[in-house]
């Protein structure tokens, strides 16, 4: 884990700690667990097989703070807008994806020297997520935490630090990023293993169902930009090739199980 990550983390547990002792919110903890499209360097833009293709996993851990209830006297805080429509999602999530080059420029057709070389790279990274998201309800949190089988629609917007670890091989053989042999033209000089860090904004969309009194299961589609193009440990020049002028960022369809502290 990174400096960077470790003092972020910090951070982050300082700040749920402050809060319950300074406001006294109720606490939920939660595991998400789902499949990650990745969208990067890797394959063709706009092209379904790749989108289907470049795929992994991803699990994290959650925590709420819920404003609507105050755990520590058993009973509702002051009923406001926000209180009954706002909670603070912070998370620790790993996600991982295999990727490979997919689309027309590797169809069994093509039979130049570059497309072989597309053929033959494969890659994979891994990221590690801390973060925050703040979570909107159009229907009342009251309503939903009193009534057992209903239904609480959500969207979110946040920001979260991300520690990235890409690397790639060719199954030409060794001197990818280097060989003009195995490497394509637009990866020479563009072809990082090292893994850094950097930060993103993610946004969601879901609901949860209200299964017990004191527990509820999730689903949320998540999108996740990174401000980095080295995520994947690719990165062509983008004034030369425009297709791949994009940061890279993920799709995460999430299911997940919420447990409320007392």
């Amino acid at each position: 884990m990174s400096k960077h990550l470790k003092i972020f983390t910090l951070f982050f547990l300082g700040f749920i700690n402050q809060a319950n002792a300074q406001f006294g919110f109720s606490h939920e903890i939660g595991a998400i667990a789902g499949p990650v499209a990745f969208q990067s360097d890797y394959g063709e833009r706009y092209d379904f097989s790749t989108n289907a293709g470049n795929t992994g996993y991803g699990i994290g851990l959650i925590h709420y703070l819920n404003f609507s209830y105050k755990a520590e006297c058993n009973c509702y805080t002051p009923e406001t807008y926000f209180n009954d429509h706002f909670k603070l999602r912070s998370e620790l999530s790993y996600n991982k994806t295999a990727l490979q080059h997919f689309g027309k420029w590797v169809e069994g057709d093509r039979t130049s020297l570059t497309a072989d070389q597309l053929r033959a790279m494969r890659g994979e990274t891994s990221v590690t997520n801390i973060g925050m998201q703040l979570e909107f309800f159009p229907y009342s949190i009251r309503d939903f935490t009193a009534t057992i089988g209903s239904w609480a629609p959500f969207i979110s917007l946040g920001g979260q630090f991300s520690y990235y670890n890409p690397s790639s091989y060719s199954k030409m053989g060794p001197g990818l990023g280097e060989l003009t042999t195995v490497t394509p033209i637009k990866y020479l000089n563009a072809f990082d293993q090292k893994g850094g860090s950097t930060w993103s904004v993610v946004s969601s969309v879901g609901t949860r169902y209200k299964l017990t009194p004191l527990s509820d299961l999730m689903v949320d589609l998540r999108w996740q930009y990174y401000f980095s193009n080295w995520v994947d440990g690719l990165n062509p020049n983008p004034d030369i090739y425009k297709e791949n002028k994009a940061n890279d960022w993920n799709i995460w369809l999430n299911f997940g199980y919420i447990y409320y502290l007392q």
